[in-house]
Parts: structure tokens; sequence; C-alpha cells
């Protein structure tokens, strides 16, 4: 599915493209994602999201395929899966950032690919997480930067930074982040996943010697 969004931030299109740049940096206004790793040009973390009750990690790597400086336009190439289970997420994220009064306009298209679990939203929740995930992260990245600048002279970048919301290895809660109407297509389809787990694990549990008939019906 290619999802579509745009944010602006605060400041001219040059220090919004070193930003976003910045992975390490940047990364701490990713909701549920950690970087373990960058080396310039490939990233290795994990993202950790909820849905409903369960608590997917997916671990993987991303990859820039294009960094034009001059045309301030980038293409990252991003592929996980679960920690535990057999899903998967790929996506190929292209993002072009535009000057405009002062301030920087960021247009993103992800073309996403999920197996498993959040699989099951369908696009239309999808496209809600992720414009509420863009909307968190555009946020954070504005309150960063904007912190930075005033006070630049006084102190580091990395003191002021320090004060603003990141988002760190907490879970992404799918659900919440899609919000109103989708929430409550979605809330449905959750039950009856967190239904399905929860007899598994009473099956697991059960010590009847095969009278359980919750374990053994059919």
């Amino acid at each position: 599915m290619q999802l579509q969004n745009t944010f602006t931030v605060p400041v001219p299109v040059d220090e919004a493209w070193r930003a976003l740049l910045d992975i390490e940096h940047v990364s701490q206004c990713m909701p549920g994602a950690t970087v373990e790793e960058f080396d310039g040009d490939t990233v290795k973390g994990s993202v950790k999201v909820r849905v409903g009750p369960i608590t997917v990690t997916y671990r993987g790597t991303a990859t820039f395929l294009e960094k034009d400086d001059a045309a301030h336009r980038m293409v990252l190439s991003a592929r996980g899966s679960e920690v535990r289970g057999q899903g998967t997420a790929s996506a190929t994220v292209t993002a072009a950032l535009t000057g405009h009064d002062g301030g920087t306009t960021v247009s993103v298209t992800t073309d996403l690919t999920v197996t498993g679990r959040p699989a099951q939203f369908g696009r239309g929740v999808m496209s809600d997480v992720s414009d509420g995930l863009v909307g968190r992260f555009a946020d954070c990245l504005a309150q960063r930067l904007s912190a930075a600048q005033p006070s630049a002279s006084a102190q580091p970048a990395d003191d002021a930074a320090d004060t603003s919301p990141t988002g760190g290895a907490e879970p992404v809660d799918l659900l919440r982040t899609a919000g109103g109407p989708a929430a409550r297509r979605a809330a449905g389809t959750v039950a009856v996943a967190a239904l399905a787990v929860l007899l598994a694990r009473r099956c697991c549990r059960c010590r009847c010697g095969g009278a359980c008939r919750t374990c053994h019906t059919g």
C-alpha cells in the first residue's frame, strides 16, 4: 500500500535537511523506534508496536538509496521481521523537502508491505496510523529544532534537545494512534485476535487429560 504524508518544521530547508539526516538524534522522535547502529548509510534497529493486548517487535535494517543534497530529496529502503513470529514489514520511503517562508515542508511517500498481525487492519486504518505517527514525529522534531535555535549560543544543541519528548523504546499503540472511527473499526478484529491468543494460552496450560471442552472440542 502507498501512504502519503506532509508536515512542516519551522526552520530553513538546509537546516531541516541536516536534521533529518542526523539519524541518531532524529530517531528519538520516532515513536517506538530504537537505533542500535548507524554507519552513515545503513541503520540497524528495532520498532515496537502494540496491537490491543499484543506487543510486536520488529528488528531490521534501513538503507539510504539516495541522498540528494542539492534537491533535498532522500530515498530509504527498510526491511524488518518480527522477533517472535513470522510477520514481516518492508517499506520504501521517499522524502522531499521544500523551503517556504523561512520554514520547510516535508512530503513523504511510503510504499509499505506488512504481513502478520498488524496487516489485519487494511489500508484505511494503516493510513490513519501513519498520519498519527508522522504527526507525533513532526511535533517532536519541530520542538527540538525550535528549542535549539535561541539557545544555540548559550548551551550545546544536545542539551536543548533533551527537554523535548522522545519516542524511545515504548511500543506504539496502533489503536490509540489510529484514533476515532478507525480504532472502532479495528477493535472488533483485535478483540477476536486477543480471544484466540487467550484461548491458545488456556489450552497450553490445560492439564485435564483430554476432558477440557475448551481445548479439545472437535
